[in-house]
């Protein structure tokens, strides 16, 4: 007898499903955010649901946290994408740009120190990897424009300005220091090279003719 294959649900329940997936998600940055060691228990109350919900979308802990890790990266690449074209002045672009995705990393920065525990480097690298080759990009037209002032190439220096920030954003998570981005833009821009008074001046500017879009 041929078996028959499985009833495809409903779209009610399939837009139920990813509500309740999303509203799970939500609550595990918050709790993750608050307390780094919060149960399963903690994150399904505060999502509303009960613990055996929390298991229907996610296997445990740390299939949840690599759906954090899979949202944070989404929205990476959605800053990535809506990232402008190159212009003339590779300071402010890059400037631009740590703006732009400075709300995105404020959002997860609780992935930053669950990633020493719960995530693969692979799974981190991935994520970081679309912001890690625009700024790379960006570096090297800086570079060639002579704006930025390193004997440090391109493709290191990218990955020494993501450390940065990424400090920066611990530091935000810790409670010792709050940022709108604009330090976090102007410590960018002098990284690369540029000079402090240059450096804050371009994101000021910045600043004062409209934040950029802030995708999350």
């Amino acid at each position: 007898m041929t078996s028959r294959p499985a009833p495809t649900p409903y779209p009610a329940q399939r837009r139920d499903a990813r509500a309740t997936r999303a509203r799970i998600l939500e609550a595990a940055r918050r709790e993750l955010t608050r307390d780094p060691d919060s149960r399963l228990e903690d994150i399904a109350g505060a999502a509303g649901v009960a613990r055996r919900t929390v298991y229907v979308h996610f296997a445990g802990r740390a299939a949840l946290i690599d759906g954090l890790a899979a949202e944070a990266a989404q929205a990476i690449r959605l800053v990535v994408t809506a990232a402008p074209a190159a212009t003339t002045d590779a300071a402010t672009d890059l400037a631009r740009f740590v703006l732009t995705a400075w709300p995105v990393g404020d959002r997860f920065r609780t992935l930053i120190r669950l990633a020493r525990q719960d995530l693969d480097p692979d799974r981190v690298d991935e994520l970081l990897a679309p912001a890690r080759d625009l700024v790379t990009e960006v570096l090297t037209h800086g570079l060639r424009q002579g704006v930025f002032r390193t004997t440090v190439p391109p493709a290191p220096l990218s990955r020494a300005i993501e450390a940065h920030l990424l400090a920066l954003l611990d530091c935000v998570n810790g409670g010792i220091w709050s940022d709108d981005g604009t330090g976090a833009a102007t410590a960018a821009l002098i990284a690369a090279g540029v000079a402090p008074d240059t450096a804050a001046a371009k994101v000021h500017r910045l600043r004062d003719t409209g934040s950029p879009p802030q995708p999350l």
